[in-house]
């Protein structure tokens, strides 16, 4: 065994182990080189095809972020298999049975199959895209990332959703056209009801004319929408451009409210009264 041992060209071994290790380290720097170079050059192509062809921007995002995800399992594929072969191991034969276990795999994967399938047809469809407001698989928020396995929805309490992309089966897209603003605004059952609707439409062409670039059309009054048990309902309705209709909502109330207190129309409201009872 000691004549084994000393019988062992080191020095050799050392040599060949510092080569390979210049190798990796050659690898991993050209990896991370043409990953940053690739992605650039992914970024300034989709912005040239974006100016050219006039797509919009969350369409370019979707197809951008969708080539970088494929540029880079591609990238790391080659360099696997670039580091595999430099220890002499049959990079030919890791490739035949790589493809034999991916079909065996495949059939107990039929649902990344239909993630994959599901995530092409939504972006060959041009279901959904980046930056848009949607509802899928019952979750609201804002599309940040259409992949070709999973879907990245962020919520409006800032929560981030991956959906797998074979679960989307009923999309709903609240971006491709004008959204509508409604507030419904309650008066007392003792105000006259033409005069508290002249005194809310002043007060939404108020709106119209300071947010005259988010909204439009309207806002209008459209009537009595609902006599409730204690008040009658007054709706007005606004048409604005994508996800400002909530901001509109919120500046009509504020402007009506205001407006009706200064013409002395009330909103009305839950009273306690309190009886003091007197001992005898």
């Amino acid at each position: 065994m000691n004549d084994f041992i000393a019988n062992i060209n080191w020095e050799a071994i050392l040599v060949a182990a510092g080569i390979i290790a210049l190798q990796l380290i050659a690898i991993f720097i050209a990896y991370f080189i043409v990953k940053a170079i690739g992605g650039r050059i992914i970024s300034s192509g989709f912005e040239r095809m974006s100016r050219q062809k006039n797509m919009s921007p969350g369409r370019t995002k979707t197809l951008e972020k969708l080539t970088q995800n494929v540029f880079a399992y591609v990238l790391l594929f080659i360099f696997v298999t670039i580091v595999i072969g430099l220890f002499d191991y049959n990079v030919t034969g890791l490739i035949a049975g790589a493809g034999i276990v991916g079909l065996a795999i495949g059939f107990g994967a039929q649902g990344l199959v239909s993630d994959v399938v599901t995530g092409f047809f939504l972006l060959l469809e041009k279901q959904l895209e980046v930056d848009e407001y949607v509802t899928v698989a019952g979750i609201d928020g804002v599309v940040e990332e259409v992949g070709l396995r999973t879907t990245r929805i962020r919520g409006f309490d800032g929560t981030v959703h991956y959906i797998p992309n074979r679960e989307i089966g009923t999309l709903s897209n609240h971006s491709r056209s004008n959204m509508r603003a409604l507030v419904d605004i309650g008066i007392s059952y003792d105000d006259n009801i033409d005069e508290a609707m002249k005194v809310i439409q002043i007060a939404c062409d108020r709106v119209a004319a300071e947010e005259n670039e988010l909204i439009v059309d309207g806002p209008n009054v459209v009537g009595v929408q609902a006599l409730d048990d204690s008040d009658v309902v007054i709706r007005v309705i606004a048409q604005t451009v994508n996800m400002e209709q909530w901001g509109i909502e919120r500046k009509l109330r504020k402007e009506i409210k205001e407006a009706l207190d200064a013409n002395g129309i009330e909103i009305p409201f839950p009273h306690q009264v309190y009886i003091e009872k007197k001992e005898a």
